[in-house]
Formats: structure tokens, sequence, C-alpha cells
């Protein structure tokens, strides 16, 4: 139960629970091989030890957008006046009014109009008589086609220029139609407003079909393509979810922002979608073996992948521990790899591990523990430097961003970041001592808070440690939401553990003064005798495994503050 424990005579007892030793075996480490571990059938069991398969598939990521909605650009007109005068009448008045195409807007008298008709008469009187005298195409003929054209120019329909010579009466105003059906979305005049050729009169917009226009962080771009679907909602209309297809990304950084304009089309024959509202986008993106979308499947080959527990991270480094089987029982062997990115609940992976390969999904850090007391080279701590004592079961991973002292000392924003962290962990820790699921898990809930609430800028730590951040975060932020999704007390706990060893791992990279008080706590018995850690700010045991059955179970094993000052 406390392996830290080492007597020379096997009838000697644990002074610690007085309970009988285990004799060492000499082939626990499997034929001496540095990163491999024997463990038989029943002790994998005991020990939670899972695996899972190294496999090719499809995984998906989403990027979340939001923006708005507008009116379609293609499918709007500006109403313009084609000559000057006085709006006599307005048959649409307000914006949002609906129109038919050809349907009447306004009404212009004009001086430029009448004196143009009284040309057009007087045109087709004398191109008749020189029809009627056998001249076809003589100067009145060319003259009528003249004056018809300017009125076509203006925007008479034929059929108002053979009304205006059949009728021989001249309209003092000139009726301005609508060339589109659709909606009126500006309005720029009044009755009675005198205008210049060319001014603006109405705007229509056709809204059977609209843009959302959404906008997009600069690391997720590469992500998005013409042709992809998008699925969007709106507070509108809640319940209900709208797909639409990426028309155009811009090719311009907004600056400002930091954002990239995405333009989505959609169809609106209902009319739901009105430009203006705000939307929540969620485009889902096929990656391949090499983390980039899938644009052709026929010519995209699917990503070797494995759960996102697999991989314990160390700086620049991937490792996970796989899985075989020999003579003497299970080997757990611990081999480097390199990931592509993190999609939901998966890695990709780029190199280092086959298809068909077994690699540990849970109990990975006990692997790498047990590797350590031995004294022995682990994954975790390559050359051994940290198992000449006890103590040093307990030390954090090696990071290869700071080989020489281990940790990165970061600015005090993202100290007090982590520190937000911890205080909300300390919480979850002292609701699940005290049994209380549901303050446990308002606690872990609040714990995602504060992971998802982190407003440092990770730029300030480069680009080595940015990364690691980013990925320590993210790594946090999965462990918690876990263990808020848990159903129980008991499932919760077990959750807990995890969580446990990521925050560790957090606060002995990135030192500050904020975390320099954390204590390390070891329950022997816990999660069915393997073994389980956790974090506490004070120094008297409050066993968050047990709770009240064995609250005193457990003794501090490692700080912050002593580790730093090397004690």
């Amino acid at each position: 139960m406390h392996p830290q424990i080492n007597l020379p005579n096997n009838d000697q007892k644990c002074p610690i629970c007085f309970m009988e030793l285990v004799p060492i075996d000499d082939n626990f480490l499997g034929d001496g091989q540095p990163t491999g571990l024997v463990l038989s059938e029943s002790a994998a069991a005991l020990a939670d030890v899972a695996s899972e398969l190294v496999m090719r598939k499809y995984v998906t990521t989403d990027v979340h957008l939001v923006g708005k909605v507008t009116s379609d650009e293609t499918m709007t007109r500006t109403i313009t006046a084609r000559v000057g005068g006085r709006l006599e009448k307005l048959y649409v008045e307000y914006t949002g009014q609906v129109v038919a195409r050809g349907m009447s807007l306004a009404e212009i008298y004009s001086p430029e109009l009448y004196t143009a008709q009284v040309e057009l008469q007087s045109a087709a009187r004398a191109a008749k008589s020189d029809h009627e005298n056998g001249v076809l195409a003589g100067r009145a003929a060319q003259n009528l086609q003249a004056v018809s054209e300017r009125l076509r120019l203006w925007g008479m329909s034929e059929g108002q220029i053979e009304e205006i010579i059949e009728s021989q009466t001249v309209s003092h105003t000139m009726t301005i139609a609508a060339p589109i059906g659709g909606t009126v979305i500006t309005r720029n005049v009044t009755r009675g407003d005198y205008i210049k050729t060319g001014s603006v009169l109405y705007e229509i917009a056709d809204l059977s079909r609209v843009w959302i226009a959404l906008e997009a962080f600069e690391v997720d771009v590469a992500l998005l393509s013409p042709g992809q679907s998008v699925r969007f909602t709106t507070r509108a209309y809640p319940g209900t979810e709208f797909v639409g297809n990426i028309l155009f990304v811009n090719s311009v950084l907004n600056e400002n922002t930091r954002t990239i304009e995405v333009r989505v089309v959609v169809e609106n024959m209902d009319g739901k979608l009105k430009p203006g509202m705000l939307v929540t986008a969620e485009v889902a993106v096929r990656l391949d073996e090499s983390g980039q979308p899938v644009l052709d499947e026929r010519e995209a080959v699917a990503p070797l992948v494995i759960p996102a527990s697999a991989p314990l991270l160390t700086g620049d480094r991937a490792v996970v521990y796989v899985k075989s089987e020999s003579e003497e029982g299970l080997v757990f062997s611990g081999r480097e790899i390199q990931l592509g990115p993190r999609v939901g609940e998966y890695y990709i992976v780029l190199s280092g591990l086959q298809e068909g390969e077994l690699v540990v999904t849970r109990g990975n850090f006990k692997i790498d523990s047990a590797l350590q007391i031995q004294a022995q080279p682990s994954m975790m701590n390559p050359k051994a430097e940290l198992a000449e004592t006890p103590m040093n079961m307990l030390m954090p991973t090696e990071r290869e961003t700071d080989l020489e002292t281990g940790v990165i000392a970061v600015p005090d924003c993202f100290a007090d970041d982590l520190e937000r962290v911890v205080t909300r962990y300390y919480q979850l820790q002292a609701a699940l001592a005290s049994d209380d699921d549901g303050a446990a898990r308002e606690a872990a809930t609040q714990v995602t808070h504060a992971l998802h609430g982190q407003s440092c800028d990770v730029t300030e730590l480069g680009a080595t440690h940015g990364q690691l951040w980013t990925q320590t975060t993210q790594d946090l932020l999965a462990a918690a939401e876990l263990t808020v999704k848990a159903d129980n007390i008991s499932e919760r706990r077990a959750r807990f553990e995890p969580l446990s060893d990521q925050l560790w791992l957090a606060v002995m990279t990135f030192q500050g003064s904020a975390t320099s008080d954390v204590k390390r706590f070891h329950c022997p018995m816990a999660m069915d005798g393997a073994g389980a850690f956790w974090l506490q700010a004070s120094t008297e045991t409050a066993n968050p495994y047990y709770g009240s059955a064995m609250l005193r179970c457990g003794s501090q094993v490692a700080s912050v503050a002593n580790l730093e000052s090397g004690e």
C-alpha cells in the first residue's frame, strides 16, 4: 500500500499501516527493459489499466462562429431617378414594404419629361406624314427614333411610349416601377421632394435568399473553404436549426477584431431569416491523416487516431504506453510519438504508432510512476534522475521546455489564472471529502468556468511555452468536463483522479507565487487499491476518494514549496 517503504527483511511490517510487506519481483520491469513494465492480467485489472486500439477513422472538429443575417447583394437593386424633377406621388412610403416586380413605386413630374413627350408626338406625326408620302427613312423617322430612345433611357417602357404617341396627350409625370420583387430596405425620399438625375430613391432586396456574414478567428481559417455545410441557429427561433453553404472566405483579415469574414448563402423562401438577426453557427470539419480538412473524400486517407487520454504530454514530446503480450504477462512499453491536432476526444497521430496496436488510455500515470519507484527510466522521466529517493515518485514530469530546472516561470497574469483554477479545485476536493455530490458537481463546473475565463496573451510565453500552456489548459478542461458529467459521486471521484494529476503537472510546470502552497497527498487504498493522488491547501488529510468512510486515510507526500527549495 505504501510502495515508498523499502526494508531489507521480509518479516518486517510497514511502519505506516503495519501491513506485511510484499517481496519485490526481480522481473517486475520485464527483462530489465527501461521503459517496459510486465504485469499479470489480474495485476493490470487491479491497477485499473485500460487500453484501446489505434485505429484509422475520420474525426470531425467543430468550428464555432458568430455573425448576423444580411441581404444577398446579388439580389439587391437600387432604384434611382433617371430624370430630375418633383416627386408627385409615392406608392411605397415606408421601409419593410413588400413589392412585386413591375409594381409602381413613385411618380415624377419633370419639365424635361414634358418637353420630350411633346417632341415625341411631333416626331411621330412628321414620320407618319413622310410614310404616307413614300419617305421611309427620312429625317423625321430618325428624329422619332432618337426621341423614343431618350425616353427609354429615362425608364419608360415601350408600352408607355406607344401610349403617348397614340393618345396624343402629354403626361406631366412618369411612373417608376420596381425592377424586381422583394422588400424595400431603404427609402431616401418623401412626397414633394425635388430630386436630381441619379438620386437614389429606394433599395429593394429579394430576401428569398440571404447571406449569413460570420466572423472566423484566424486560427480557424485553414479549416474553412467554400462549399462546406454550415449549421446555425438564431434566438428568434429556439430549437430550429438552419443549414447553408459557405459561399466566400474573405482574403483580408480584420486587424481590429483579428477575424476573417465567412459568407454563407441560405435559401429563405419562408422569410424567417431577417437581415440583422444574430446567429450562432457551427461548421463540422472532417480531417485527413495530416490534420487538414477533407476536400475530396475519394482522394483523402482517414487519419490514425488515439483517445485523448492516451498520450502523456511533456513539453514538445508526447509519449504513450503500448500494450503487448509476452510469456511473462502483459508488457507496457513506452514510445515517443508525434501528434497532430486534438479533435474532440481524439488526437491525430502523425508518426510513432501503427494501426492495430494497443495504447494505454487509463492508468498510464500509474505505469510511469511504477517505473520511477523502481529507480528505472520512464517515459515521463527518461533519465531516471529523480528516482533516487522515495519522494521522487511524486515529482512533476520533466519538461523538455527547460531541461535544467524542469519548470517555466510565468508572468503574474498566468499565475493568477492558474491560482483561480486551483482555488476552484480545492472547493471540489472539499466537497468530495464531505460526501456532498451536489456541491462537488457545482465546484467542478466552476473549475471549467475558471479555465474558460482565462484571458492572458499566450504569445507572451513564446511559441514553445505558449503551445505548452494551451495544451495544458485544454487537458485540464477535458478532465474537468468529465468530472462535471459524472452521474454520481462514485463516478465523480473516479474522474477526479486524472484532474488531480493534470493540475499537479500544471502547477509544477508553470511556477508562480500564486500556487507555491499547493500540497500533494496520496492514498494507497483509493481506486480499489491502485492508489490515487489529490491536492490540498491544508496539511490535515481530507480524503476526497472515501469521504467520511476513511477521511484521514492518506498523507502528504509533496508540496510545491518544498520541491522548489530542494527539500
